[in-house]
């Protein structure tokens, strides 16, 4: 279900006279580049035969600055995206922006992977994380006419290293053989269990609400994901549960932690526990300090501006957004960066300046 500003569902709700829709459908509507290309996307499922099509052609039309702006931006409902990525996967341009967009669906930049142009191959291709994620990416791209051999075996390559198997891809058989040997073909060397196995062991782990998991229990699972290649661990993140996500959190390869934190699955509590944890891996804070809904919680914010992980021009940016009394606190706390605090004690010192007496 989409959350709508009340300007926008006032424009889109199926109760909405039909001239309102109309103007939203022929982007009239003064709305933020993000509102509007939801509007639209939203608008193209309208009742009304001529509000579709009217949508479906403004969509097609909107200026650059509009497509630019709302394309990239992360906060953007993944339906909303991965329709426009549908609708444009052929100009690499703005199939570029969506294709990079953390947000876009993984299966539209597989269905865009069989058909858009090169350019946008290359950067589908150096996107490890979506082809470990969504093997179908993987797949379309060994599909696509317009990938040269040079992209196709590098994208094999990696994925075989990975763990991933795919035996219905010719390509990724040809991967196998080039850097197992012959032998490899049909029967890739043992890559450990596979997140589904792991999952049916633990029964647990497929349920969220699961207690946690007894000492000895816990040891096994740990063991039991050493042993996986990084594409079964990246699935484990994606399906498993807070327990399995707690413990993929601290696996040293970075694509293995950021599946984490990018789960469909992950909740507020462990995105605050992130924000709080000093070890935190860079490329995993950086996905908390992108994220506008987390960022909406107070208390995440307050956090990352402690955290001496969060690069200093970031931090310092969530430091003007505090309220006094934690920006006192920073500015006597000494297990924060000197940076900030040192801040912190300037905007109190400004804020606590005498004014001057008007002439």
């Amino acid at each position: 279900m989409l959350e709508l500003s009340s300007t926008l569902k006032k424009h889109v709700d199926p109760g909405s006279p039909i001239p309102l829709r109309m103007m939203a459908a022929k982007a009239l509507v003064p709305l933020p580049p993000p509102d509007m290309i939801t509007a639209l996307f939203l608008l193209t499922s309208d009742a009304d035969e001529k509000v579709r099509a009217t949508a479906m052609e403004s969509a097609g039309k909107l200026p650059d600055r509009i497509l630019s702006s709302g394309l990239r931006d992360e906060g953007v409902n993944p339906p909303v995206l991965g329709w426009f990525l549908d609708q444009l996967s052929r100009q690499d341009v703005y199939a570029e922006m969506l294709v990079l967009n953390a947000s876009t669906p993984d299966d539209a930049v597989a269905r865009a992977a069989s058909i858009c142009g090169m350019r946008t191959a290359e950067i589908i291709s150096q996107n490890q994380l979506r082809l470990l994620r969504h093997e179908d990416v993987v797949r379309q791209l060994c599909l696509n006419p317009n990938c040269g051999p040079a992209l196709i075996d590098g994208v094999c390559d990696f994925c075989v290293r990975s763990g991933l198997i795919l035996a219905d891809v010719p390509q990724m058989r040809t991967a196998r053989v080039r850097i197992f040997g012959p032998e490899a073909a049909e029967a890739p060397p043992d890559l450990g269990p596979t997140a589904d196995e792991v999952i049916e062991e633990f029964g647990e782990l497929d349920d969220e609400n699961a207690p946690p998991m007894e000492e000895g229990k816990r040891l096994t699972l740990a063991q039991r994901i050493m042993k996986m290649s990084i594409a079964e661990k990246i699935k484990l993140a994606t399906k498993g549960n807070k327990e399995a996500r707690s413990y993929l959190l601290r696996d040293s390869n970075k694509l293995v932690s950021v599946a984490v934190i990018r789960s469909p699955k992950i909740t507020d509590g462990e995105v605050l526990a992130v924000a709080n944890n000093r070890a935190a891996q860079d490329d995993v804070l950086r996905v908390v300090c992108n994220n506008r809904e987390w960022l909406k919680d107070y208390r995440v914010k307050v956090a990352l501006t402690k955290n001496p992980k969060v690069p200093l021009p970031v931090a310092m940016k969530f430091l003007a957004q505090l309220r006094e009394a934690e920006v006192k606190d920073l500015a006597r706390n000494k297990n924060v960066p000197s940076g900030v605090q040192l801040l912190a004690r300037k905007m109190l010192d400004k804020k606590n300046a005498p004014k001057k007496e008007e002439k």
